[in-house]
């Protein structure tokens, strides 16, 4: 079985893309749709060995790929894995930011350590990457971004850390949108609500236990989202088709974000997910 797609398959023919996170979640889920669609996927990470596993199940399945191992939040890291990326590949036809991660915590316990912490993942660190890239090969030749924010619009209650370096990161979009646009290079976002991937199974486990079984509930469509939903969306931003579309970002929360509480959610099974990963892994918490 391969990835199933709704693209065509020679998509990104004779492109190297570049996914940061690329040894889980939804960053292993998008260096497959695009591996299968004719690029050659350089996922990166902090554990070679995640790298090694998602870069052998690629290869299993008849795509190109290439592991670099290193850390976003180390500025002359990221300088070198960029370059050496350029020395082995020659170009970064794409990029996509999703590297990141962040805890459950109350602003009122967060300490200074928690939140910058979570701010270089989800916003210092994109942008040491993109701008990498951008001024090594974009600036250049062009390209197209992809960052990965969240559905923090109305703020992120128990994640403020993260939904302000969410924040930050979308601001970073727009602006970079602009400022890169007369170097032939597209800069835009994706924003999941809830998502059924492997990061959940990292959260306390009491947390995992009480809040994620109710998160479903919180969406118009009465569901989380697949892997494969966000990734279709990265795919598209990358792509040719959205070639006028730039400082935009997609939504991917099943109208989490929208509606009053004066107009109560009606409970249906009517949204059916789109399964185009085929090496999908249910996260625990979600089973």
């Amino acid at each position: 079985m391969t990835y199933r797609s709704v693209f065509r398959a020679d998509l990104f023919a004779g492109q190297t893309i570049v996914v940061t996170g690329g040894g889980s979640g939804i960053g292993r889920c998008t260096a497959h749709e695009l591996a299968s669609l004719g690029a050659h996927v350089v996922i990166t990470g902090r554990k070679a060995d995640k790298l090694a596993a998602t870069a052998q199940e690629i290869v299993e399945d008849g795509g190109s790929v290439s592991t670099a191992s290193f850390d976003i939040r180390d500025e002359e890291a990221v300088k070198t894995a960029v370059a050496q990326i350029l020395a082995e590949r020659g170009r970064i036809d794409g990029l996509v930011n999703n590297a990141g991660g962040q805890y459950p915590m109350p602003l009122a316990m967060i300490s200074k350590k928690g939140w910058e912490a979570v701010v270089a993942n989800n916003l210092t660190g994109g942008f040491l990457v993109a701008r990498e890239a951008y001024t090594q090969w974009m600036r250049a030749n062009g390209g197209s971004i992809v960052n990965m924010i969240a559905d923090m619009w109305g703020g992120m209650p128990g994640m403020g850390h993260s939904g302000a370096a969410r924040a930050g990161m979308l601001n970073f979009t727009e602006t970079a949108a602009v400022e890169w646009a007369s170097s032939g290079v597209r800069v835009n976002a994706v924003a999941p609500g809830y998502v059924a991937s492997s990061g959940m199974d990292h959260y306390d486990p009491a947390f995992a236990k009480e809040v994620i079984p109710k998160l479903r509930e919180l969406a118009p469509l009465k569901r989380m989202a697949e892997e494969a939903e966000v990734s279709s969306a990265i795919v598209y931003l990358l792509s040719e088709g959205a070639a006028f579309i730039t400082g935009d970002c997609i939504k991917i929360d099943g109208g989490s974000s929208l509606g009053t509480k004066a107009f109560p959610l009606l409970s249906h099974e009517k949204s059916k997910p789109y399964q185009g990963f085929h090496r999908a892994v249910r996260p625990e918490a979600v089973k």
